[in-house]
């Protein structure tokens, strides 16, 4: 199946954008003088607490009260309500999506499992055919009534304009059938444990038939969410009002306005200062310090959060396994975090979260700089190439990541030239697309509730979305083998997965990430669910 260039550049915006914003924040703001992973006597919160995912403030006071509208400093602009246009995740702006269209199931991060939302049930006795009943009387805002027709309208939609994890339906979706008016049947090629979580993002996105009936570029942004569009001014203000027709309880707030603001530091200032209700922030500064001062809030942590791509094809340094592990060995992730980035977040080579239900301790590697210097002299005499390109981008703080990572390879025989440039766009292109460089800064960003579904787009060897052209067919088993595996199993897999990563080094891992959702003690009922994605449906300000 041939996959779009723009829809690459798409995804990769989608796990690239927050990350580079990641990589140039050194001086973003916050408190220099970080403690320890231990928490001490001074009362403040050590490493480990601040990023343990959660939701964290004071209890409400009382019953919700309606009325009001929730300002939201948004971490990026969604320039389109269309799912099949906005990557459908939290880091771009699509939490304004789930409130026009809602989803049909969400995550709940406390049970850790996924729960219907707009969907009545989601079942399945083998995970390989899962049925679908939607709720009696759902009705869309323009008044059609939101049934199995409605739901494979707007999948159908979503597949064939390359919506995000497309490449999942389209390999592992064998039939979708009608059953009835409120009855969807999904049929697959193989049994798919977190297949609800594609109900949870884009796909579980149901926009109207009227919506899309004029294709993207006739696009309307009709649905049957808490809220509907109202009115949105390009860099300045995105708002939606309450939908008084929507099917359960009515949103209490009258509105939601969602603002642009450029900076983490930005947008944390204007929430002290009261001018927003809610922010996103992901720079581990301002995470930082917003934690320490007990802002409200919920944390939602990743895996590899910031790292270095490396790439594994033919004619690049990357392609030799042992040039790969000398680069991984060299790179300490504490020294890098210290120098590069201030000293703000986690140090680890575990691909994981600590706060992932799966995840587990393993021997990571070691930096070793003495044997790092005799793999790459071992591999320079049978001819692999020991000079390579870095791209990055051009801000100050990127610009002292670049060198701290050249002064610390140059020590082990590899001659580094640095390429900065003056886009993410630039550098998703490079990464993701054409392939154009050696090394560079990104993420993977893996999600507590489905990493099956980002390893399969990233590190399986036959993904058009793999960016380092890593490629092994025994990782490629573990990752088939890990869809449709839970527990415990789930839970083996991955730690042999991580094992894999920590022999092979397809790219370096430095630190797990995390965003920061927080809002003001007077804001209450924000959910959280799945690809960092917050549903309003609930909220209120008291």
């Amino acid at each position: 199946m041939r996959i779009r260039t723009t829809t690459l550049t798409r995804v990769g915006a989608a796990l690239l954008a927050s990350t580079l914003l990641v990589a140039g924040c050194a001086d973003s703001g916050g408190d220099n003088d970080k403690d320890s992973n231990a928490g001490g006597s001074s009362g403040k919160l050590s490493l480990d607490e601040i990023y343990a995912e959660g939701i964290y403030g004071p209890e409400a006071p009382g019953d919700p009260k309606s009325g009001g509208q929730l300002t939201v400093g948004e971490y990026a602009e969604a320039r389109s309500l269309d799912p099949t246009v906005t990557i459908p995740n939290g880091a771009v702006g699509a939490s304004a999506m789930a409130a026009v269209y809602d989803v049909l199931m969400r995550w709940d991060s406390e049970k850790q499992e996924f729960v219907p939302q707009l969907a009545e049930s989601l079942t399945s006795e083998d995970n390989k055919t899962w049925t679908l009943k939607l709720r009696e009387g759902v009705k869309f805002t323009d008044g059609t009534p939101l049934n199995s027709a409605a739901v494979l309208g707007s999948i159908g939609y979503y597949m064939q304009n390359q919506g995000f994890n497309v490449l999942l339906l389209h390999t592992n979706i064998k039939a979708m059938t009608p059953v009835d008016e409120t009855t969807v049947k999904f049929e697959l090629n193989a049994p798919w444990a977190t297949f609800p979580n594609m109900l949870a993002t884009g796909p579980g996105m149901v926009v109207a038939p009227a919506a899309i009936k004029g294709g993207q570029k006739g696009f309307k942004p009709i649905g049957a969410g808490p809220f509907k569009f109202d009115s949105y001014k390009p860099a300045e203000e995105l708002i939606l009002k309450r939908n008084d027709d929507y099917f359960g309880d009515k949103a209490y707030l009258d509105s939601l306005r969602f603002v642009f603001p450029a900076s983490d530091d930005a947008r944390y200032d204007a929430l002290k200062n009261g001018d927003y209700d809610q922010i996103a922030i992901r720079s581990n500064p301002v995470v930082e310090t917003a934690r320490q001062d007990g802002a409200a809030g919920a944390l939602i942590p990743s895996g590899l959060g910031m790292m270095f791509w490396l790439n594994n094809r033919e004619g690049h340094a990357g392609s030799d396994v042992r040039i790969r592990k000398a680069i991984a060995m060299t790179i300490d992730p504490e020294k890098y975090l210290a120098r590069a980035q201030g000293g703000h977040g986690i140090p680890s080579r575990n691909i994981y979260s600590q706060s992932a239900p799966y995840f587990t301790e393993i021997d990571e590697l070691q930096t070793d700089i003495e044997a790092a210097k005799k793999l790459v002299a071992e591999a320079k005499a049978d001819g692999a190439k020991t000079s390579l390109t870095y791209i990055g981008q051009s801000d100050q703080a990127s610009k002292t990541a670049s060198v701290t990572v050249q002064a610390m390879l140059k020590e082990i025989g590899i001659d580094m030239k640095v390429e900065l440039l003056n886009s993410v766009t630039d550098q998703t292109t490079r990464i993701y697309v054409t392939h154009d460089y050696d090394m560079a800064t990104s993420s993977m960003s893996i999600p507590s509730e489905d990493p099956f579904a980002r390893f399969s787009s990233q590190l399986v060897g036959a993904s058009p979305a793999n960016p380092s052209g890593y490629s092994n067919p025994e990782m490629d088993k573990l990752i088939f083998q890990l869809q449709g595996e839970t527990g415990e199993e789930q839970k083996a897999t991955l730690q042999q997965i991580n094992e894999m990563w920590q022999e092979e080094n397809p790219g370096i891992a430095i630190s797990p990430g995390s965003f920061f959702f927080a809002w003001a003690d007077n804001v209450h009922g924000i959910v959280p669910t799945s690809e960092t994605l917050l549903l309003y449906g609930k909220a209120w300000k008291s």
